[in-house]
């Protein structure tokens, strides 16, 4: 069996150049990326690497194929073609679900259909039998069909990797882990920074620049899909974890510092910090943002409220203002601020050093660097 495996890790707009440093750091090779989505390849270990280590992939997806259909033979004759019998068992549950935009076939629920019977047209072949029980391990079949391009993939994560399992709960208006990792990379959190954020919530921020810098894999504590699979030895993820523990720094000097005006954020906060395993690295208490006041050669990472109806964006431009009173201008001081407000420059009384585009879900922001 080739040992090689294409993979695509779908992430947040904006983010997929951080995300493309990371898959070249765990060894992924012939890196390649497009909007929204980074594809690579590398044996089951950097399959299982990724699951792990990945900070800012949304997934882990086994590309199988990619093929043009204009028709439903087309579809079905392209599923047909794949080695489907090299991921799903005899027994295995093999659910399909996918999109089609801009394309001839733009049924969705009849591309399912056509896809799964080509998959077990497929598989009766290769075992040799008429009937599927389908009681085993989940493997998750996805399709995208954009502009009559069809691609055949295997969800290997299962549950979003943005699901670290220390964010059981969270306040009204949490930003996704994945996210907030990428915009700590951004703001090149290292192992000796200070990272400082004035409106915590419940945390995420700061426990994903604290994963970054003490390069503790942010999946370490949850499980996959594909660990349920035959076709990759249990072993390998075993030996993953393994290298994922004994990488951690355990001599780096970070510390966060957070502050909340809402006291059950700043309890939501330590509980998450005490989940991921940096709570000792932790300083944090209930504090308006009037009374902030940002240490030397330290880095500010936040994501500050944000209103959807006038009252509530008034109070948010009264916050920006404040903020840009209070956060440091001196030496080694930097800030990385993410907003949707088209004028967030004007109110914090400073136009930024460098901006991006991201998007936190569907909301179009800007990160506003100063530095």
């Amino acid at each position: 069996m080739n040992n090689s495996i294409k993979m695509c890790c779908p992430c947040h707009f904006g983010l997929e150049s951080v995300l493309k440093y990371e898959i070249a750091k765990i060894g992924g090779e012939n890196i390649r990326v497009n909007d929204g989505k980074v594809s690579f390849t590398g044996d089951e270990n950097i399959l299982a690497r990724a699951n792990l280590c990945l900070s800012t992939a949304e997934r882990v997806m086994i590309e199988l194929a990619e093929f043009k259909a204009l028709e439903f033979n087309d579809l079905f004759e392209g599923v047909r073609a794949i080695e489907f019998e090299r991921y799903i068992g005899i027994k295995d549950a093999f659910p399909v679900k996918g999109y089609s935009l801009n394309s001839k076939l733009h049924s969705v629920p009849d591309c399912q259909s056509i896809i799964k019977k080509a998959v077990v047209e497929r598989l009766k072949g290769k075992y040799g039998i008429e009937w599927f029980e389908e009681t085993g391990a989940t493997v998750q079949i996805k399709f995208s069909i954009l502009k009559d391009n069809v691609i055949i993939y295997l969800d290997t994560s299962g549950t979003g990797l943005h699901k670290r399992g220390y964010r059981r709960n969270s306040n009204s208006a949490p930003i996704k882990e994945t996210l907030a990792a990428g915009i700590v990379d951004l703001a090149r959190v290292r192992p000796d920074s200070v990272v400082c954020d004035p409106f915590c919530g419940s945390g995420t921020i700061l426990i994903e620049a604290g994963l970054k810098a003490l390069n503790i894999a942010p999946c370490i504590n949850r499980r996959f899909s594909a660990e349920k699979w035959g076709s990759i030895p249990s072993n390998v993820w075993s030996e993953e974890r393994t290298r994922a523990i004994d990488n951690v720094n355990r001599s780096a000097k970070f510390e966060a510092i957070g502050f909340d005006i809402d006291d059950s954020a700043v309890a939501l906060t330590i509980d998450n910090a005490r989940k991921a395993g940096i709570k000792s690295r932790l300083k944090i208490e209930q504090a308006d943002i009037s009374v902030f006041r940002q240490p030397e050669n330290s880095i500010v990472i936040c994501n500050p409220p944000y209103g959807e109806r006038l009252l509530e964006i008034r109070e948010a431009e009264n916050i920006y203002r404040q903020m840009g009173k209070v956060f440091g201008k001196g030496s080694g001081q930097s800030s990385y601020i993410i907003s949707p407000h088209e004028e967030f420059e004007s109110f914090f009384g400073k136009n930024a050093h460098k901006r991006r585009k991201l998007y936190n879900g569907m909301i179009k922001c800007q990160l506003y660097m100063y530095f």
